[in-house]
């Protein structure tokens, strides 16, 4: 295995697109194919190696040292030829029966694009990674000559990944007449100035958005910038959601992080409004982790880290049950990797009008003893 060694000692770098590992030889492995490729994480590049191990993808992120050995491991014992692509070349690796390594390698007549390190090779992105945004330039994702900024890669992928999500929606909304956006809960409003820049200055629509957040320092900053860019019908307002009596109405309610149960008064104003999309990330499940019990569960509640985990799985599987009973055809997405944050799962609700009459969660909000806040409210 020395030569496969100094190959791969050699090729792994920011230059590889692909190792593809097959043709099982080993019976009593249970991976069937395994693929790596370079990555960037935290400025530093890794290499993914990927498993297929029946209907599982299972994921690893590795060190280039961790990586070889892992690679040479498998061709030792479980596989017999690798394929491995680089921007310049490509190479054919193939392990006979005694082990013999026989390598044969070909330029590539046309130099292939260099891999996106940023875990998304083929990847074309709502935002131009290679256009300068002023919003994302202020929020220090991007440089000044439009470069995104290595340490914010996984911010500029979650504003992308978010955008995707209203690009999914977009034939939901009205496009000839004013739409009214209010975002609770808004923060530095990242994805808020994205929201703004991608439906008014690269769609055309025609939108007024409101943030809202408890900070002051935070929306007097927010402010500034809007006015800088010169986003009309843009505004940020100091105050709680849940006495938030800003508007009477708004096509759509977008709720990011908002603590506890306030997502749940965000959820509530949206549904009542009459919002036809609301989009809401949940942050920090307290109030059901406070609550919950059930004597049939108990060896999962009885741990901490699992009680708070079943509980939010809960909570928002009520919400998203709520926002059904009320009209909305609802889903529950990943909004970005779980390497990124835990907290990765996005509501969704498109109203219909067609009421799911299920009564299932009151069931289960009885068996477990809970309250939740939105089933008051609705």
């Amino acid at each position: 295995m020395e030569k496969l060694n100094d190959l791969l000692a050699d090729i792994l770098d920011e230059n590889l697109v692909k190792i593809i590992i097959s043709g099982k030889k080993n019976k009593e492995s249970d991976t069937d194919k395994i693929k790596v490729r370079a990555v960037a994480i935290k400025g530093k590049i890794e290499f993914q190696i990927t498993r297929y191990v029946g209907k599982q993808v299972l994921h690893s992120n590795e060190t280039k040292n961790d990586a070889i050995n892992k690679i040479l491991n498998e061709m030792n014992t479980n596989f017999k030829q690798c394929q491995i692509e680089t921007v310049d070349k490509d190479y054919s690796v193939l392990v006979s029966k005694k082990g013999k390594v026989t390598i044969s390698s070909k330029n590539k007549k046309v130099r292939a694009a260099q891999c996106d390190l940023h875990h998304n090779r083929s990847k074309k992105y709502l935002l131009d990674p290679g256009v300068k945004v002023d919003f994302l330039v202020d929020l220090g994702v991007m440089t000044q000559d439009g470069k995104i900024v290595n340490q914010k890669y996984d911010k500029f992928r979650q504003i992308n990944r978010f955008l995707e999500f209203i690009n999914d929606i977009l034939p939901q909304l009205d496009k000839d007449r004013e739409l009214t956006i209010i975002d609770f809960g808004c923060g530095k409003s990242y994805l808020t100035f994205a929201m703004y820049y991608f439906l008014k200055v690269l769609k055309g629509y025609d939108i007024r958005v409101i943030g809202l957040d408890l900070k002051e320092d935070v929306i007097n900053n927010c402010n500034k910038l809007a006015k800088k860019y010169g986003y009309e019908k843009m505004e940020f307002i100091m105050g709680d959601i849940a006495d938030f009596t800003g508007t009477d109405k708004a096509d759509m309610v977008v709720t990011l992080h908002a603590c506890d149960t306030a997502t749940d008064y965000a959820l509530d104003k949206a549904v009542k409004w009459g919002a036809k999309v609301i989009m809401s990330v949940p942050c920090c499940q307290h109030e059901v982790n406070a609550q919950i019990k059930n004597k049939e569960l108990e060896p999962i509640l009885k741990y901490g880290i699992l009680k708070e985990r079943l509980s939010a799985i809960v909570t928002d599987a009520i919400r998203a049950e709520i926002l059904e009973a009320n009209g909305y055809e609802t889903q529950i997405l990943e909004f970005i990797d779980m390497e990124h944050t835990p907290k990765n799962l996005l509501i969704r609700g498109i109203k219909t009008g067609k009421k799911n009459k299920s009564e299932d969660y009151k069931k289960l909000i009885d068996d477990l003893n809970i309250d939740p806040t939105l089933n008051r409210l609705l």
